[in-house]
């Protein structure tokens, strides 16, 4: 299934239905009244998080959600059928824009919580029956009220991930093996720039049972934030994450200056938001298979030297994995105070 963030749909809420013109007709009651029945409610438009949806891939191929229309009333005081509600299932993280007829739009829902509803556009009213409007003055009414019109509303959604760890980096940094190593995900793992096209979601178990959900976020490059690249386009899943781990591959590295491939996303972070330079972050050197134990011992002092809290990896052969994963819990329980 191809990864789709974003859709635009429109949303109408269902007729009510119209109220009754009807008298009571039975032998030996010549003049029984009035008996039109109320039209039923129109459904309304509801949407609902779901932790289990991935993508508003669906939404590329259906644009409009219509709830069902109520039935008109009937005689001998019979009630229209209310309409159908229409819920629609998103993915949890999912944000919900009005779209007004001069181009701006307006947030008007963020389900982020698996569940989480959301009435968007309410179903019409159902109209009276001609019994409600019988007096003394007026014995045979002959109208009834039509039901009320549907609502509509044009909106675009817009998915960001929410995840407890996002996992940052430049393209072929090893993110997706190390997410492969620590959870059940299963992405694309090739030795070239590029490969993970998409967000992947991975759980880790914790022998206490608590959960853990990582992204693995596709390689962002020097002007990821002005669309370079995969760009922007998943940068702002990096909001939804509590915390990053940032991983540089080995084959990265500078001589002059080890430390400036995170240097590099960094500045982009900050040029798409400010606030997520300052995400707090675990710094990780992937592929150190590929480097030999002298040249490993003069990077470990370098970082050591700089002050810099470094994680040193193989993803690939799980050296040193197993240390970077209790750091990312021991993190999750700082933040869950």
């Amino acid at each position: 299934m191809r990864f789709v963030d974003e859709a635009e749909i429109l949303v109408r809420s269902g007729k009510g239905g119209a109220g009754c013109v009807s008298f009571r007709r039975e032998k030996y009651i010549p003049k029984g009244g009035p008996d039109g029945g109320d039209g039923g409610k129109g459904g309304d438009v509801i949407f609902r998080a779901r932790e289990k949806l991935l993508s508003l891939y669906d939404f590329r191929h259906k644009r409009v959600y219509e709830a069902e229309n109520g039935r008109p009333g009937q005689g001998r005081m019979c009630y229209g059928r209310a309409g159908q509600d229409m819920v629609v299932d998103v993915p949890a993280g999912t944000l919900i824009y009005r779209l007004e007829e001069d181009g701006e739009e307006t947030l008007i829902a963020d389900l982020v919580n698996d569940g989480q509803e959301v009435v968007l556009v309410t179903g019409g009213r159902g109209g009276k029956g001609n019994t409600h409007f019988k007096s003394s003055t007026m014995r045979a009414p002959r109208f009834a009220q039509p039901g009320e019109p549907a609502q509509e509303m044009r909106i675009r959604l817009e998915l960001k991930f929410l995840a407890d760890v996002g996992l940052l980096g430049l393209p072929n940094a090893g993110k997706s093996t190390f997410i492969s190593k620590i959870s059940a995900a299963r992405p694309k793992v090739a030795p070239y720039p590029f490969t993970t096209l998409n967000p992947n979601l991975g759980v880790v178990v914790g022998d206490d049972g608590r959960r853990m959900v990582v992204a693995d976020i596709p390689g962002l490059i020097q002007g990821a934030h002005a669309g370079q690249g995969l760009g922007h386009t998943f940068l702002k899943h990096v909001e939804r994450s509590r915390f990053l781990v940032h991983i540089l591959s080995a084959e990265d590295l500078f001589l002059e200056d080890p430390w400036a491939g995170f240097e590099l996303i960094n500045e982009e972070l900050g040029k798409y938001k400010t606030a997520l330079r300052t995400k707090k972050q675990l710094l990780v050197i992937n592929k150190i298979d590929l480097m030999g134990d002298d040249e490993l011992a003069v990077l470990k002092q370098a970082a050591r030297d700089a002050g810099k809290d470094v994680f040193f990896i193989s993803a690939l052969h799980g050296q040193g994995v197993d240390a970077l994963l209790s750091a990312m819990w021991r993190e999750m329980e700082t933040l869950e105070g």
